[in-house]
């Protein structure tokens, strides 16, 4: 067989094929990609975000004697090299080059006789020069020294921040003694300000920048503030008794974190941890100070449940396409099969005829594979090992199965087959295999709902198996059932006049072993489609459920001290409608020394504000049961005491009656138990009361409903603190693998659908030449136009009407029958996602382009099979 001449012939089932083949290993290399560029985006913008004390690795040193203290750059150079020198190969893509070295003591009494106890502590950045302006005075220069009590003592250079010259009451030019038993002198010569106060250095350095208000439990107020010296002030820190810490900072690089390095760097850091205690000595012990391991940890949990569900929808999506084109390949198989029978016929060998049945479909298939792999490149991201994969199983597959097609059909010249008049009974082997799928199939839904899921943030592999034996349990048991009611009804059709339903139940009864791989993939694209909608939308509904959680109403202000004016202030403000005052603090439970948060509310207003809100709010009625809100559940508690109602946490327990201090005693009745208080609390110890607890109108807290924007609130209230859901619900759909999850799962519920579609097409053209065939011999007897098109329909559809709910049905059912197993709590703001219940618009929209499509093929196969002419289907022997 030529193979030019073969793709000439077949141009139309060839580029079909192509076609087939290039979309599926496009979308097996790209979406890939562009998942894992989000993945990488995710843990950058994770990092990025995270405080700098956590992310970034420090190397402190604590000397233990003289002899083990630094006293010059040159000495601290020498141990960063070090240090850097130690950190593990997975590790120094991650800490980029910079960096800086301190030196400061804590806890460094200063002379003094105020109320105040105040601490100057001395303190030296390698990189000041860059990171402050000296704005008064000067820069610090080498130590001096000055008589004290009898004895000669080192004077040190120091500059001081702003602040701690307006809060100590530090001055250009004084000199303060400082220490409690050997005394050392710093000379305030200037004063500083930070350059860049946002940068991330400063995270480290925060006692510098800031003045460090405290107030122990058994003394004094204190305040803390830490000097900048020179260089030449390094020489002058040898002092036993004083408290010094050494630090040298790498900072991590957020932009050279990827996903797929990403699980080695806990075991990297331990090992540069280990490094770093094994350099010490009984001058001075080191050890390393980071929360990188936890911030990964952290991601790499969330980044597995990602994971387990777009590997989930894309392990279907890859079979449904491969299913798609073993449908194209049969067809051009098909269409090669009298050509081929007949080179057999002539006496070529097996081999020969599969060599040139296979050829023609690995030279469409291979050049289009490799047009999608390329085209796959055109999206960003990094490549993992599945885009390199996917296409050459595409490949393989196609080929495999086409020419296992052609090698069964020819197995013997001049076979011929009638597959249309008698149904071949499945063999004992078949039907003991496809029983086993399904027994599997429903034991290991069953398991898996039973053992949960790993606490671990390893993908498991048995999840991503289950969905996959479910379908195609579901779609061996379609196949098996679906000629029962075809021949029922095709019984109810003989004993009726009309012949077109009878003809075309017939032959759609008849045509079971051609249906079955239309069934085979038509169930799971809709199963799999159906599924990636519902978790789209449970996502999405969520996604709004959890940010009202977190704000409790449209907008909430915080400020201390709501005063009634600045209250009726922002409730006559253009745009407010509704304004509930909230008070929160802390009290303590009269007798067992318990102290929860409590928050008085005025609920009858809270409730306005938030009417048409996808949460309920707790309700207090004195001697009723509570309410519950959305996520929450209430129980009722054994006492009946007179008292205010309250609503107590879970941490709190059921109670009766209980006495609390808080603005003043009250006592209260605890109608029953609340998970969380929506914009307040949601763990711990907390209670819920009434506005009318409090003993005058005192807030800090005004829940809001209008349009009036943060701005303008800020305005009217500029030392408040405000949130808004629409930000809340912004920041959550912002998060790179949330928004990865939801794109992915309306790409593939699109991608499903289009293949379900192909399915009925492909099953359609498929049958065409035998269709036509039959339509031309019943035309020669009368048959119109109009009863042409019902028997093709008659053909289709029971297909279509009997798969298409199973598949749908079974696509609503997944979420409930994998259970605990699709966790995606984690892209819904931390709240599970437990309402499964999916709009109609997809199932109606698959369902009705698939009926739409079996209807516009009828109607194109009429209009075809119109054109042949009737005298050349009633030759004998011809079609």
């Amino acid at each position: 067989m030529r193979i030019p001449l073969g793709v000439r012939t077949h141009a139309g089932t060839v580029a079909l094929l192509a076609v087939l083949t290039a979309v599926a290993c496009l979308l097996v290399s790209g979406l890939p990609r562009t998942m894992q560029a989000s993945y990488d985006e995710a843990l950058r913008r994770s990092l990025a975000g995270a405080d700098v004390t956590a992310a970034d690795l420090t190397v402190t040193g604590a000397p233990a004697q003289q002899p083990g203290e630094l006293h010059s750059r040159a000495e601290f150079a020498y141990a960063a090299r070090r240090w850097r020198a130690l950190v593990p190969a997975a590790l120094r893509p991650l800490t980029g080059p910079g960096g800086h070295i301190s030196a400061k003591t804590f806890r460094t009494p200063a002379d003094g006789k105020g109320p105040i106890r105040e601490f100057v502590n001395l303190g030296w950045l390698s990189d000041a020069v860059r990171r402050v302006n000296w704005v008064r005075g000067r820069a610090p220069g080498a130590p001096t020294t000055m008589r004290y009590a009898g004895s000669t003592i080192p004077v040190i250079e120091v500059g001081v921040v702003e602040e701690a010259e307006s809060r100590m009451g530090l001055r250009v030019g004084e000199t303060r003694l400082l220490g409690e038993s050997v005394h050392t002198a710093v000379r305030i010569v200037g004063v500083f300000r930070a350059k860049d106060p946002a940068d991330r250095a400063w995270g480290h350095d925060a006692d510098v920048l800031h003045v460090t208000h405290a107030v122990p439990a058994d003394g004094p107020e204190e305040l803390h503030t830490t000097t900048l010296m020179a260089d030449a002030g390094l020489a002058a820190l040898a002092d036993p008794t004083r408290n010094l810490t050494y630090r040298w900072v790498f900072p991590l690089d957020p932009r050279a974190a990827n996903a797929l390095s990403a699980p080695g760097v806990p075991a990297a850091v331990a090992e540069f941890r280990r490094q770093v205690d094994v350099q010490g000595t009984g001058l001075i012990s080191y050890r390393l100070a980071t929360g990188l391991p936890q911030l990964v940890t952290a991601f790499l949990t969330a980044l597995a449940a990602a994971q387990t569900v777009l590997y989930l929808v894309l392990g279907g999506l890859f079979a449904v396409a491969l299913g798609v084109i073993a449908l194209a390949a049969r067809l051009l198989t098909d269409r090669m099969e009298r050509t081929l029978a007949l080179a057999r016929a002539r006496g070529a060998a097996l081999g020969q005829v599969v060599a040139a049945g296979t050829a023609l479909t690995a030279l469409t298939t291979g050049p289009a594979a490799l047009a999608g792999y390329a085209l796959a490149y055109l999206l960003p991201g990094p490549a993992p090992p599945i885009v390199h994969i996917g296409p050459l199983a595409v490949v393989v597959v196609t080929v495999a199965f086409a020419g296992t097609r052609v090698a069964l059909a020819h197995r013997t010249p001049l076979r011929e087959r009638r597959g249309d008049l008698a149904a071949v009974r499945p063999s004992a082997r078949r039907v003991t295999m496809e029983a086993l799928v399904v027994v599997l199939a429903l034991a290991g839904a069953y398991l898996l709902r039973a053992r949960g899921v790993p606490g671990t943030a390893q993908q498991d592999p048995y999840l991503l198996v289950i969905p996959v034996a479910l379908t195609l349990a579901a779609a061996l048991i379609t196949l098996r059932c679906h000629p029962y009611p075809l021949r029922l009804l095709v019984r109810l059709a003989a004993r009726g006049r009309a012949a077109v339903p009878f003809l075309g139940l017939a032959r759609a009864a008849r045509q079971r072993a051609t249906g079955a791989l239309p069934v085979l993939i038509l169930l799971p694209a809709l199963s799999l489609s159906v599924f990636a909608a519902v978790i789209h939308d449970g996502i999405t509904t969520t996604q709004q459920i959890a940010s009202w959680q977190k704000v409790g109403a449209p907008i909430k202000l915080t400020a201390a001290g709501l005063t009634p004016e600045t209250i009726q202030r922002v409730r006559t403000a253009p745009g407010v409608e509704r304004v509930a005052p909230a008070m929160t603090g802390r009290a303590q439970i009269t007798g067992t020394g318990e102290q929860p948060y409590v928050v008085a509310v005025d609920l009858a207003q809270w409730r306005r504000v938030n009417e048409g809100a996808p949460i309920s709010l707790p309700a207090l009625s004195a001697g009723t049961s509570a309410g519950t809100s959305a996520g929450t559940s209430a129980g009722t508690s054994a006492g009946t005491s007179a008292g205010t109602s309250a609503l107590v946490s879970p941490a709190l327990g059921p109670r009766g009656a209980f006495d609390l201090t808080w603005l003043s005693p009250v006592r209260l009745n605890a109608e029953g138990v609340i998970d969380a208080v929506p914009g307040f609390y949601s763990s711990g110890q907390f209670l819920l009361v009434p506005w009318e607890v409090l003993p005058w109108h005192a807030a800090d807290t005004l829940l809001i409903k209008g349009d009036i924007s943060p701005a303008e609130l800020a305005r009217l209230v500029p030392s408040a603190t405000i949130e808004t859901q629409e930000a809340a619900l912004r920041a959550i759909q912002a998060d790179p693998l949330t928004g990865t999850v939801r794109t992915t799962m309306a790409v593939v519920t699109v991608a499903l659908g289009a293949y379900a579609l192909a399915a009925i097409v492909l099953s359609l053209v498929a049958g065409a030449e035998g269709r036509a065939r039959t339509v031309s011999l019943l035309r020669t007897l009368g048959l119109s136009d109009r009863q042409a098109r019902r028997l093709t329909l008659l053909e289709l559809l029971p297909v279509v009407v009997i798969t298409a709910p199973v598949g749908v049905a079974l696509g609503m059912g997944l979420p409930a029958a994998l259970g605990p197993g699709v966790d995606v709590s984690v892209f819904a703001g931390g709240l599970p996602v437990a309402d499964h219940t999916p709009g109609l618009l997809t199932p109606v929209a698959l369902a009705a382009g698939l009926a739409l499509c079996a209807v516009a093929g009828a109607y194109a196969h009429t209009a075809m099979t119109r054109r042949r002419e009737l005298d050349a289907a009633l030759r004998v022997g011809t079609d």
